[in-house]
């Protein structure tokens, strides 16, 4: 073979290649990559809806279910404001009115309940009031208040500090270690916490502090 041919030949073994592992790390940053669920399309269905045009202002009522990406929505009242076609805050009311949402595609779903859920969508922040409780793979967190921020995963909670010994309720379940670090069957088998969530409590002055039990 000529050695202009070879110098070609190799060229083109060399951009096959690179298209190739291009190919992968795109195909891996696909699958590991969740789509930002604000920029997804809304589905709603309800037994009853009302459009306030004029104050940029639409009610579902009865058995209202909406659906964005990962999120869903279950309530008996959900008020959407806009002020555009793209509406910014999402209100959820029901005793109670529920949440789900997935963070990450490796990451368990977010189950959160409270008797008024609002989305505040340009934030990508949900704030859950009344009956507040909300849990991932097995952590809870319960309180008057719970602010989440989805991209962040940062959980804020805040217990009503008019009512004596109202505090906010954390639960973290044990993590048992993979069965080869498991101990011999007389002795008791070895527990694991897990890496507590970042929770913030808010106190009275409204200062935060963060508490990792």
């Amino acid at each position: 073979m000529p050695q202009r041919g070879a110098d070609t030949y190799a060229r083109a073994v060399k951009l096959c290649i690179w298209l190739l592992i291009t190919l992968i790390h795109f195909q891996a940053a696909i699958i590991h990559a969740l789509p930002n669920d604000r920029d997804q399309p809304i589905h709603l269905t309800a037994d009853k809806a009302l459009r306030d045009e004029k104050n940029g202002v639409t009610i579902y009522t009865g058995n209202v279910q909406m659906k964005q990406g990962s999120m869903e929505l279950e309530a008996e009242t959900l008020t959407i404001y806009h002020t555009s076609d793209d509406p910014s805050e999402i209100v959820a009311e029901g005793k109670p009115a529920k949440m789900r949402q997935q963070p990450e595609l490796d990451k368990g779903v977010v189950h959160a309940h409270a008797d008024v859920i609002k989305y505040f969508k340009n934030e990508d922040r949900v704030h859950l009031q009344t009956n507040a409780h909300i849990e991932q793979d097995g952590s809870v967190v319960e309180g008057d208040s719970i602010d989440y921020l989805m991209k962040k995963q940062l959980i804020t909670a805040q217990s009503d500090q008019t009512r004596t010994g109202n505090k906010v309720v954390v639960v973290i379940p044990p993590r048992v270690q993979d069965t080869e670090d498991k101990q011999a069957p007389e002795e008791q088998p070895s527990v694991k916490m897990p890496d507590p969530p970042v929770i913030e409590q808010l106190d009275e002055s409204g200062s935060g502090r963060t508490t990792s039990e």
